[in-house]
């Protein structure tokens, strides 16, 4: 039985009769293939990770959902059949993902782009904060540390709040990340963060930084490939983090589609966009904890005051 990712955050949705990402009840994530070749090109990403022996053991295995070829399925839009990849679903494992998609780099057009293709991508690079920051959160979705019973709370802002992000609103978003005080509203921004699990999903040798880390040790010498408005994908669970059930978080590059031959070179656009975000993080890690507000849990999964 099919159905919408319910955790999606970004790109094309499978709703209002839209075509979309379906998953499973098997961990399975089915992505419609693209048109203009652009599916082809993700497909033949993907094999490359699978495949190619220039990519390290811990690049494909800890950072590449695993890709299962492809399928023709009915299309979410009610179009007919329409094929798809068939990629592992990173978040199935989790019963309440939070989950945040960061577009990488800030340029997201790629060479010989069309010049209509070009406009539509500056204006977005232009307005949001990918050419300032190297940038830009594309999608998120928070879900709480709930210490009742169905009793939890999500933030899942629109499109135009991400626009519109300014270094200061980034920081405080990454920092709701990891965070267990937000409001389901897009005033969340605003609220001062008590980043309770900060160390925990950020920090820590299995954490998000060090795994942003290991991935900057490849761009820094891969020459096959750039990545152009490709994603960095950081999930964690609150309530697996703080009952002990898991510990840090998950880090996942996705979307191939405009991948091109590096003819070479160093992907400076990817690379620095990832120095950019990995600065940030390292910043909200170094940061002092504001323990006047912090929650604090227990091993036991209850709040203790601090």
């Amino acid at each position: 039985m099919l159905r919408f990712p319910e955790h999606q955050v970004a790109g094309h949705k499978a709703i209002e009769g839209k075509l979309g990402p379906l998953i499973d009840d098997y961990g399975n994530f089915y992505k419609p293939l693209q048109s203009k070749g652009r599916g082809s090109n993700e497909v033949a990403c993907y094999k490359f990770f699978n495949s190619d022996p220039r990519v390290p053991n811990n690049i494909s295995q800890r950072y590449i959902p695993n890709f299962h070829g492809t399928k023709v399925l009915n299309a979410s839009d009610g179009s007919g059949l329409h094929p798809h990849l068939v990629l592992e679903d990173v978040v199935s494992c989790y019963s309440n993902p939070s989950v945040i998609d960061v577009k990488i780099g800030s340029r997201t057009w790629y060479p010989e782009s069309s010049d209509a293709y070009v406009s539509k991508c500056l204006k977005k690079d232009r307005e949001s904060s990918s050419i300032t920051l190297g940038f830009r959160i594309s999608g998120l979705k928070f879900v709480s540390c709930s210490l009742k019973e169905n009793d939890s709370l999500s933030w899942q802002p629109d499109k135009e709040f991400l626009q519109n992000l300014s270094a200061e609103d980034v920081k405080l978003v990454l920092s709701k990340f990891v965070s267990c005080n937000f409001s389901s509203n897009d005033d969340a921004v605003s609220l001062r963060p008590d980043r309770a699990f900060v160390n925990e999903v950020f920090g820590g040798s299995n954490g998000i930084l060090e795994q942003l880390l290991e991935l900057k040790q490849w761009f820094e010498v891969q020459t096959i490939y750039h990545f152009y408005s490709s994603s960095v994908l950081m999930v964690c669970d609150r309530e697996s983090v703080m009952n002990g059930k898991s510990s840090g978080g998950v880090v996942k590059l996705i979307d191939f589609a405009h991948v091109v031959d590096a003819k070479g070179s160093i992907d400076h656009n990817f690379l620095g966009g990832l120095c950019s975000l990995i600065k940030f993080i390292s910043d909200i890690l170094d940061s002092p904890l504001d323990y006047e507000n912090n929650c604090i849990f227990n091993g036991n999964g209850t709040e203790d005051e601090q």
